[in-house]
């Protein structure tokens, strides 16, 4: 028989190779993390990318197009202004001619008529002493010429009246015609614009619905693929973890026939010592103290060292720590299913350069793993439970000594002092 030195040895042996292991597979489990998230976010900058490159390209098309038809519309305005302004001075220059020659016309006559009121002075003053009958008549008729000439300035004047109204009158129909024909042609230019508008719009939606057809036909190429990828890669893993697992069951059979003949060269070694010792003494075993157990209530056992309220308190706590592994083991459960679920839909990323699978599937067996260990903590509980209804919790499995309140708070599970945990003093 392995005394308790050499048990104390082998378990400190494995608890440390299971730590050593522990630390590889979550050391590799973050290495497969970190270059599955690298990978995620340069194929996404990329597209990123991609798509404001195209955005700016449409950008800068759509401005320079506003811009040309801007220009050609500010041309068309200024030749319109340029040709009405043209009329305008030509109507102007016009009424200006004919202003002028109604005044020179004017100027004229008044002149002829100096000059014969002149011509008839001069007669009258030579004819003066001649007759003062041919005087009077003289004057008479120098009065009604000069009435006639007022008469032909004031119809002068009415005529050219007339047709100043007329000129004006002409031009105002010229503006109105210039107006109506740019107001027309402003319509014509706008509802042009809003039919290249609509047509433009039209050829943006339907390049767009083909662009949509042509990414959903990639995408649903891209799953298949990745989903026939994934089944085989699952193949091919299945297959190497089998010929692994069947290489590592030859390796730990062998180790295990090694350690076996050393274990029983070292027990029959230990033996013989323990012989020899028993032969000069005999070591008495230290006695197992007694349980002195007091009153029972609410399902639970008191005793000298730990009562009813101490035991009350414990049992919460239990309970409270079984609920919260329960739950988390059965979370760890859904997660593992949802990746297999996931692998069978397609919907995986292979790490191609790892040598021991996809991150889906260490990451399912992380999980499976951490549920098994939460759900054997839970089994521990269910045991203190079962030793506060005997009367026997709180004392340690080994030597029988009650352990110390605050281990039993910080671990209320626990069945060892923490001596014994570490091989301070020997189980027996």
């Amino acid at each position: 028989m392995p005394t308790a030195r050499a048990k104390k040895v082998a378990r400190a042996k494995k608890v440390a190779t299971a730590r050593k292991v522990a630390a590889a597979k979550k050391a590799a489990v973050a290495k497969k993390a970190a270059l599955a998230k690298k990978a995620a976010a340069d194929k996404k900058a990329a597209q990123a990318k991609k798509f404001a490159a195209v955005a700016k390209k449409a950008a800068l098309a759509k401005k320079a197009a506003v811009a040309k038809k801007a220009a050609q519309e500010k041309k068309i305005a200024a030749d319109k202004k340029a040709s009405q302004a043209k009329k305008i001075a030509q109507a102007k220059k016009a009424a200006a001619d004919k202003k002028a020659a109604l005044a020179k016309k004017v100027i004229a006559e008044k002149k002829a008529a100096v000059a014969k009121k002149l011509a008839l002075a001069k007669k009258v003053a030579a004819d003066k002493k001649a007759a003062q009958a041919k005087k009077v008549i003289a004057e008479k008729k120098a009065a009604q010429a000069k009435k006639i000439a007022q008469s032909k300035k004031a119809a002068a004047a009415k005529k050219l009246a007339q047709e100043k109204k007329v000129a004006l009158a002409k031009a105002a129909r010229i503006r109105k015609l210039e107006l109506a024909k740019k107001v027309a042609a402003k319509k014509a230019l706008e509802a042009a614009r809003k039919a290249a508008a609509r047509k433009k719009e039209q050829e943006r939606k339907i390049a767009a619905a083909i662009r949509k057809k042509e990414l959903a036909a990639k995408q649903k190429a891209a799953a298949i693929a990745a989903k026939e990828k994934a089944k085989e890669k699952l193949r091919l893993e299945a297959e190497r973890k089998a010929a692994k697992a069947a290489v590592e069951a030859e390796r730990q059979a062998a180790k295990a026939s090694r350690e076996a003949e050393r274990v029983a060269k070292a027990e029959a070694k230990a033996a013989a010592l323990e012989a020899a010792l028993k032969a000069k003494r005999k070591p008495v075993p230290p006695p197992r103290p007694p349980i002195i157990k007091t009153e029972f209530g609410d399902g639970m056992q008191a005793t000298k060292e730990f009562d009813l309220r101490f035991l009350a308190n414990q049992r919460e706590a239990l309970l409270l720590e079984r609920g919260k592994l329960l739950g988390q083991a059965t979370r760890l459960e859904d997660e593992a299913n949802s990746l297999i679920e996931d692998v069978e839909m397609g919907d995986v990323q292979f790490d191609e350069e790892g040598g021991e699978g996809d991150t889906m599937v260490v990451e399912r067996e992380r999980d499976l793993t951490l549920s098994a260990q939460a759900r054997y903590i839970a089994d521990e509980i269910d045991s203190a439970l079962d030793r506060i209804r005997l009367g026997e919790y709180g004392y340690s499995v080994h030597s029988g000594l009650p352990i110390p309140r605050e281990r039993l708070k910080a671990i209320p599970w626990t069945t060892e002092s923490v001596l014994e945990r570490v091989g301070g003093i020997n189980n027996r």
